[in-house]
């Protein structure tokens, strides 16, 4: 059935605007066959040629499918399977595009008096973030198949190519959990990072507290140096962290009687503590923005001490604040490795530091397994800090989800 239009517009226009559509997927396609020129030329004619043909059809779902069907024969003589697959999304895209187009539907969450430069920008503005946004996730997404791979290649085997299980395995996870080294790192890195996340969270979180009172003076200068870890380079915060630590280490071996492998988790945590610091005390004032300060002198007033007013009545409501920053400390010292480098010991070896071991020195597959599995759990920190954010804005009174 075909869709309500809005205002037909020229097959010039639209031919030419998915010519030059095709062209850019063409060069992608052309490069990597070694002719990003033929791809170009390949794409933009074909594509053209769609554009003038689809729109005569009265029946636009039969035209969206003949598209598909098209894409993917062509995908299953150029390249099997996978161009197939591809295909699919390529055939479907096109398919709507041209008649989004011709149909004039791109107008239609606009307003009515938008000029053609304005609807340009509009549209070209959001073609530029989706580009920047593809050009940031695609080396991640390149690593997660790699990680299956069965040989011990960096690369897409011809068997990954062609969808061959036999060029998949486990192999390389199976090494992470059984590999000595990197358990032992993997350790490390359990060890440190939450210890680092709880003192991160505990000053940060009364920092930003104190910060927050209009009172304290000079809070715009003591905030620049809380959060200054974020922006001075961390070469130079690991450097002055050496100098500074090795002291202090000295202090607890010697003075004190600790022992060396003792000091060197102390070291690191405290390290890796300052680099979380701002995260928690930038979270924890950005929610404390709309806290209602009448609230902790109400608790006051009915006779409750500051101890008690902070568990009871201010806590709970800053909690998804405080949360979210101690995941953003949580996944800062658990991907750190400039910093430990300088200031741990072998013994304090984390898993960032071994896989920059691997990669300086084994060359190790089981790298890209390791990547996957903190790309995931990043993924579902992250996921966390946003739900957290939103019950957040929801507890103030900014959204009315």
């Amino acid at each position: 059935m075909k869709l309500t239009s809005i205002s037909r517009k020229p097959m010039s226009f639209v031919a030419a605007t998915t010519a030059a559509v095709g062209g850019l997927l063409g060069l992608f396609i052309g490069t990597a066959n070694g002719s990003g020129l033929i791809g170009i030329l390949a794409g933009g004619v074909l594509l053209a040629v769609l554009a003038l043909i689809l729109p005569r059809f009265d029946n636009e779902k039969l035209a969206r499918w003949l598209t598909v069907g098209l894409f993917v024969l062509l995908g299953s003589l150029f390249g099997g399977l996978p161009l197939m697959l591809l295909g699919i999304f390529v055939g479907w895209f096109f398919g709507w595009f041209i008649f989004w187009l011709y149909e004039g539907r791109y107008r239609a969450k606009l307003p009515p008096y938008a000029t053609s430069n304005q609807v340009l920008w509009h549209y070209t503005f959001r073609v530029i973030c989706g580009a920047i946004f593809i050009f940031l996730i695609t080396p991640i997404l390149v690593v997660m198949p790699l990680s299956f791979n069965a040989e011990d290649f960096f690369t897409f085997t011809p068997e990954m190519l062609r969808l061959d299980p036999e060029g998949y395995s486990l192999k390389h996870y199976r090494d992470f959990f059984t590999n000595n080294e990197w358990q032992r790192s993997f350790q490390n890195s359990l060890i440190i990072a939450p210890i680092a996340t709880i003192i991160s969270v505990s000053l940060g979180t009364l920092a930003a507290i104190g910060l927050s009172q209009s009172h304290v003076p000079g809070r715009r200068a003591i905030m620049a140096i809380l959060i200054s870890p974020m922006i001075v380079p961390l070469i130079i915060s690991a450097t002055g962290m050496f100098f500074f630590y090795s002291d202090i280490g000295n202090f607890l071996e010697g003075t004190v009687g600790l022992g060396k492998n003792f000091v060197g988790y102390v070291k690191v945590i405290l390290a890796h503590a300052v680099l979380g610091i701002p995260f928690v005390i930038i979270t924890v004032t950005a929610t404390l923005v709309g806290f209602d300060r009448s609230l902790t002198r109400a608790a006051a007033n009915m006779g409750a001490n500051p101890v008690t007013t902070f568990f009871r009545v201010q806590m709970p409501l800053i909690l998804p604040g405080v949360i979210s920053g101690g995941l953003f400390a949580f996944i800062t010292s658990f991907d750190e490795v400039v910093v430990v480098l300088f200031v741990g010991s072998a013994s304090q070896k984390t898993l960032p530091w071994q896989m920059f071991t691997g990669l300086r020195e084994q060359i190790s597959p089981t790298i890209l397994a390791v990547a996957t599995i903190l790309v995931v759990i990043s993924i579902a920190l992250l996921t966390t800090v946003e739900l957290l954010r939103r019950r957040s804005e929801r507890l103030r009174g900014m959204s009315p989800g």
